[in-house]
Protein backbone atom coordinates (compact mmCIF):
# COMPACT_ATOMS: atom_id res chain seq x y z
CA UNK A 1 0.00 0.00 0.00
CA UNK A 2 1.25 3.35 -0.79
CA UNK A 3 1.56 5.56 2.36
CA UNK A 4 1.99 8.89 2.69
CA UNK A 5 3.81 11.08 5.61
CA UNK A 6 3.11 14.66 6.44
CA UNK A 7 5.98 16.04 3.95
CA UNK A 8 3.15 14.74 1.11
CA UNK A 9 0.12 16.42 2.91
CA UNK A 10 -2.22 17.87 0.53
CA UNK A 11 -4.56 21.39 0.20
CA UNK A 12 -7.81 21.31 -1.33
CA UNK A 13 -8.52 24.91 -2.41
CA UNK A 14 -12.40 25.07 -3.50
CA UNK A 15 -13.68 28.23 -5.24
CA UNK A 16 -17.27 28.72 -4.66
CA UNK A 17 -19.43 31.41 -5.45
CA UNK A 18 -23.97 30.70 -4.94
CA UNK A 19 -22.94 26.62 -4.06
CA UNK A 20 -25.03 26.64 -0.61
CA UNK A 21 -26.83 23.55 -2.05
CA UNK A 22 -23.95 21.05 -2.62
CA UNK A 23 -21.31 22.33 0.06
CA UNK A 24 -22.35 19.92 2.90
CA UNK A 25 -22.20 16.60 0.30
CA UNK A 26 -19.21 17.97 -1.13
CA UNK A 27 -17.32 17.98 2.33
CA UNK A 28 -18.81 14.80 3.56
CA UNK A 29 -17.36 13.41 0.27
CA UNK A 30 -13.87 14.57 0.39
CA UNK A 31 -13.10 13.48 4.00
CA UNK A 32 -15.05 10.03 3.70
CA UNK A 33 -12.64 9.56 0.17
CA UNK A 34 -9.55 11.04 2.03
CA UNK A 35 -9.10 9.11 5.03
CA UNK A 36 -5.56 7.70 4.22
CA UNK A 37 -4.56 11.32 3.97
CA UNK A 38 -3.55 14.22 6.10
CA UNK A 39 -5.44 16.94 4.29
CA UNK A 40 -6.66 20.57 4.27
CA UNK A 41 -9.59 21.84 2.97
CA UNK A 42 -10.02 26.09 2.04
CA UNK A 43 -13.26 27.29 0.55
CA UNK A 44 -12.81 30.43 -1.04
CA UNK A 45 -16.67 32.35 -1.14
CA UNK A 46 -17.02 35.03 -3.50
CA UNK A 47 -19.38 36.65 -1.21
CA UNK A 48 -22.22 34.75 -2.19
CA UNK A 49 -25.84 35.45 -1.56
CA UNK A 50 -27.25 32.81 -0.97
CA UNK A 51 -26.20 31.46 2.43
CA UNK A 52 -23.55 29.78 1.90
CA UNK A 53 -21.72 31.34 4.80
CA UNK A 54 -24.07 29.88 7.13
CA UNK A 55 -23.11 26.10 6.08
CA UNK A 56 -19.81 26.95 6.03
CA UNK A 57 -19.74 27.92 9.67
CA UNK A 58 -21.40 24.53 10.66
CA UNK A 59 -18.64 22.51 8.26
CA UNK A 60 -16.33 24.42 10.54
CA UNK A 61 -17.04 23.33 13.23
CA UNK A 62 -17.06 19.39 12.01
CA UNK A 63 -14.65 19.05 10.31
CA UNK A 64 -10.95 19.44 11.28
CA UNK A 65 -8.37 21.45 9.58
CA UNK A 66 -11.63 23.04 7.82
CA UNK A 67 -10.81 27.09 6.84
CA UNK A 68 -13.25 29.07 4.51
CA UNK A 69 -12.35 32.68 3.47
CA UNK A 70 -15.32 35.23 2.29
CA UNK A 71 -13.78 37.59 -0.74
CA UNK A 72 -15.78 40.35 -1.39
CA UNK A 73 -13.55 42.41 -3.60
CA UNK A 74 -11.93 41.57 -7.31
CA UNK A 75 -14.62 38.99 -7.13
CA UNK A 76 -13.00 36.44 -9.63
CA UNK A 77 -12.57 32.51 -9.58
CA UNK A 78 -8.83 32.31 -10.96
CA UNK A 79 -8.30 35.40 -8.17
CA UNK A 80 -10.34 33.24 -5.69
CA UNK A 81 -7.88 30.49 -6.33
CA UNK A 82 -4.91 31.89 -6.03
CA UNK A 83 -6.15 33.51 -2.47
CA UNK A 84 -6.79 30.01 -1.13
CA UNK A 85 -2.95 28.82 -2.49
CA UNK A 86 -1.57 31.33 -0.66
CA UNK A 87 -3.38 31.10 2.57
CA UNK A 88 -2.68 26.75 1.96
CA UNK A 89 -0.30 25.89 4.66
CA UNK A 90 0.56 22.51 2.43
CA UNK A 91 3.41 22.52 -0.06
CA UNK A 92 1.04 19.68 -2.74
CA UNK A 93 -2.23 21.72 -3.79
CA UNK A 94 -5.35 20.21 -5.62
CA UNK A 95 -7.75 22.80 -6.80
CA UNK A 96 -11.22 21.52 -7.67
CA UNK A 97 -14.90 22.76 -8.46
CA UNK A 98 -17.60 23.69 -5.71
CA UNK A 99 -20.29 22.75 -7.29
CA UNK A 100 -20.15 18.87 -7.14
CA UNK A 101 -18.95 17.70 -10.45
CA UNK A 102 -15.53 16.61 -9.08
CA UNK A 103 -15.87 13.14 -7.72
CA UNK A 104 -13.64 13.13 -4.48
CA UNK A 105 -13.44 9.43 -5.45
CA UNK A 106 -10.82 10.91 -7.57
CA UNK A 107 -8.55 12.62 -4.84
CA UNK A 108 -6.57 9.67 -3.36
CA UNK A 109 -5.71 8.21 -6.57
CA UNK A 110 -4.92 10.83 -8.34
CA UNK A 111 -2.48 12.37 -5.19
CA UNK A 112 -1.41 9.06 -4.92
CA UNK A 113 0.11 9.18 -9.05
CA UNK A 114 1.27 12.51 -8.83
CA UNK A 115 3.58 11.42 -5.96
CA UNK A 116 5.04 8.47 -8.15
CA UNK A 117 5.90 9.69 -10.84
CA UNK A 118 6.79 13.46 -9.32
CA UNK A 119 4.60 15.33 -11.66
CA UNK A 120 4.41 18.51 -12.34
CA UNK A 121 0.53 18.60 -12.91
CA UNK A 122 -1.88 15.13 -12.62
CA UNK A 123 -4.76 16.87 -14.26
CA UNK A 124 -8.64 15.00 -13.90
CA UNK A 125 -9.25 14.88 -17.63
CA UNK A 126 -13.41 14.49 -18.90
CA UNK A 127 -14.43 11.63 -20.22
CA UNK A 128 -16.53 13.72 -23.74
CA UNK A 129 -17.73 9.94 -24.56
CA UNK A 130 -19.94 10.44 -21.75
CA UNK A 131 -21.65 13.83 -22.44
CA UNK A 132 -25.60 12.32 -22.48
CA UNK A 133 -24.39 12.01 -18.53
CA UNK A 134 -22.51 15.05 -17.49
CA UNK A 135 -22.47 17.73 -20.13
CA UNK A 136 -25.18 20.07 -22.11
CA UNK A 137 -24.16 19.83 -25.59
CA UNK A 138 -23.68 23.73 -25.90
CA UNK A 139 -21.15 23.23 -22.90
CA UNK A 140 -20.09 19.89 -24.65
CA UNK A 141 -19.78 21.52 -28.11
CA UNK A 142 -18.02 24.68 -26.11
CA UNK A 143 -15.38 22.93 -24.59
CA UNK A 144 -14.40 20.84 -27.96
CA UNK A 145 -14.25 24.18 -29.77
CA UNK A 146 -12.12 25.87 -26.97
CA UNK A 147 -9.92 23.21 -26.62
CA UNK A 148 -8.60 22.51 -30.02
CA UNK A 149 -8.23 26.64 -30.18
CA UNK A 150 -5.71 26.00 -27.26
CA UNK A 151 -4.38 23.22 -28.88
CA UNK A 152 -3.86 24.39 -32.27
CA UNK A 153 -1.98 27.99 -31.25
CA UNK A 154 -0.06 26.30 -28.29
CA UNK A 155 2.04 23.43 -27.61
CA UNK A 156 -0.37 20.64 -26.92
CA UNK A 157 0.19 19.82 -22.79
CA UNK A 158 -3.31 17.74 -21.79
CA UNK A 159 -5.96 16.42 -23.64
CA UNK A 160 -8.75 18.96 -21.46
CA UNK A 161 -6.70 22.50 -20.66
CA UNK A 162 -10.32 23.49 -19.43
CA UNK A 163 -10.46 21.18 -16.21
CA UNK A 164 -11.03 22.49 -13.31
CA UNK A 165 -9.38 19.28 -11.30
CA UNK A 166 -5.92 19.08 -11.02
CA UNK A 167 -2.77 18.67 -8.45
CA UNK A 168 0.49 20.97 -8.85
CA UNK A 169 3.19 22.19 -6.54
CA UNK A 170 2.77 25.34 -4.36
CA UNK A 171 6.45 26.43 -5.00
CA UNK A 172 5.86 26.18 -8.85
CA UNK A 173 2.86 28.94 -7.91
CA UNK A 174 5.12 30.92 -6.34
CA UNK A 175 7.70 31.08 -8.51
CA UNK A 176 4.97 31.76 -11.86
CA UNK A 177 2.65 33.97 -10.42
CA UNK A 178 4.48 36.95 -11.54
CA UNK A 179 3.25 36.44 -15.37
CA UNK A 180 0.17 34.43 -14.93
CA UNK A 181 -3.10 36.39 -16.94
CA UNK A 182 -4.55 36.24 -13.62
CA UNK A 183 -7.99 36.56 -14.58
CA UNK A 184 -11.36 34.00 -15.25
CA UNK A 185 -12.86 30.79 -15.47
CA UNK A 186 -9.65 27.98 -16.35
CA UNK A 187 -7.31 28.71 -14.32
CA UNK A 188 -5.22 25.33 -15.14
CA UNK A 189 -4.89 26.58 -18.89
CA UNK A 190 -3.20 29.87 -17.48
CA UNK A 191 -1.49 28.16 -15.19
CA UNK A 192 0.51 25.64 -18.26
CA UNK A 193 0.36 27.90 -21.21
CA UNK A 194 1.63 31.01 -19.27
CA UNK A 195 5.02 29.86 -17.82
CA UNK A 196 8.20 28.80 -20.37
CA UNK A 197 8.80 25.89 -18.10
CA UNK A 198 9.31 22.29 -19.48
CA UNK A 199 6.14 20.53 -17.35
CA UNK A 200 5.25 16.85 -16.84
CA UNK A 201 1.61 16.49 -17.33
CA UNK A 202 0.21 13.46 -16.40
CA UNK A 203 -3.94 12.92 -17.70
CA UNK A 204 -6.16 11.05 -15.40
CA UNK A 205 -9.82 10.84 -16.86
CA UNK A 206 -12.77 11.14 -14.54
CA UNK A 207 -15.94 10.91 -14.93
CA UNK A 208 -18.36 13.95 -14.33
CA UNK A 209 -20.79 13.87 -11.74
CA UNK A 210 -24.24 15.74 -12.93
CA UNK A 211 -24.28 18.67 -11.81
CA UNK A 212 -27.88 18.22 -9.06
CA UNK A 213 -28.35 21.48 -7.64
CA UNK A 214 -27.46 24.72 -8.78
CA UNK A 215 -27.05 26.78 -11.69
CA UNK A 216 -23.59 26.55 -14.17
CA UNK A 217 -21.30 29.78 -13.53
CA UNK A 218 -20.53 30.50 -17.59
CA UNK A 219 -21.54 32.97 -19.02
CA UNK A 220 -20.50 35.35 -21.92
CA UNK A 221 -18.22 37.49 -19.70
CA UNK A 222 -16.29 34.48 -18.59
CA UNK A 223 -16.35 33.32 -22.20
CA UNK A 224 -14.72 36.66 -23.34
CA UNK A 225 -12.04 37.02 -20.82
CA UNK A 226 -10.85 33.05 -21.58
CA UNK A 227 -10.75 33.96 -25.21
CA UNK A 228 -8.76 37.32 -24.35
CA UNK A 229 -6.08 35.12 -22.68
CA UNK A 230 -5.96 32.73 -25.62
CA UNK A 231 -5.58 36.31 -27.63
CA UNK A 232 -2.84 37.38 -25.62
CA UNK A 233 -0.92 34.54 -24.94
CA UNK A 234 -0.68 34.00 -28.56
CA UNK A 235 0.93 37.45 -28.97
CA UNK A 236 3.24 37.05 -26.53
CA UNK A 237 4.48 33.70 -27.88
CA UNK A 238 4.92 35.72 -31.58
CA UNK A 239 7.07 38.16 -30.11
Amino acid sequence: MYTYNSANSLSIVIPILNEKQNLKNLTEQIYKNTKNLKIEVIFIDDDSKDGSYKILKLLKRKYRNFRYFIRKKNKDLTQSCFFGIQKSKYKNILIMDGDGQHNPIYISKMFKIFLKERADFVIGVRRFEDIDESLSFIRFVASKILIFLISFLFKKKTTDPMSGFFLFKKKFYIKNKKIFFGKGYKILADFIYSTPEKLKIIDYKIKFIIRKKGKSKISFKILMILIFFIFSRTLKLNR
